[in-house]
């Protein structure tokens, strides 16, 4: 799986992830986490990303200007489906779909 970190720099992430909305797909031997239930596991086009801090806001857009639609805890899991500039779109497991967060705050 691809690791975005905070550190991570933007030649880097971009390389990493190919695509204005597209998320790199990960190799074909990376496998889903078997811990996850089947409606949880992500379509085989999508990243599962994890949440790497507490306290972190989920947003309705990809930028600080757009409405806190809630805040997720470290371990949240999210399948993410695309990129806009630095903040991944997805759907939080368990939550709301389509939402967006920072790379910042994700491993993916």
């Amino acid at each position: 799986m691809i690791k975005l970190r905070r550190r991570t720099t933007a030649g880097a992430l971009a390389a990493a992830l190919t695509g204005a909305l597209a998320l790199a797909i990960a190799p074909a031997n990376a496998a889903t986490p078997t811990t996850a239930p089947a409606h949880h596991q992500a379509a085989a086009r999508d990243v599962v990303c994890t949440v790497n801090d507490n306290g972190v806001n989920y947003r309705s857009g990809p930028g600080s200007e757009y409405p806190v639609m809630g805040t997720v805890n470290k371990g949240q899991k999210m399948n993410a489906h695309g990129r806009q500039g630095n903040w991944i779109m997805g759907d939080l497991w368990g939550g709301p779909t389509g939402v967006w967060i920072h790379v910042a705050y994700l491993d993916c």
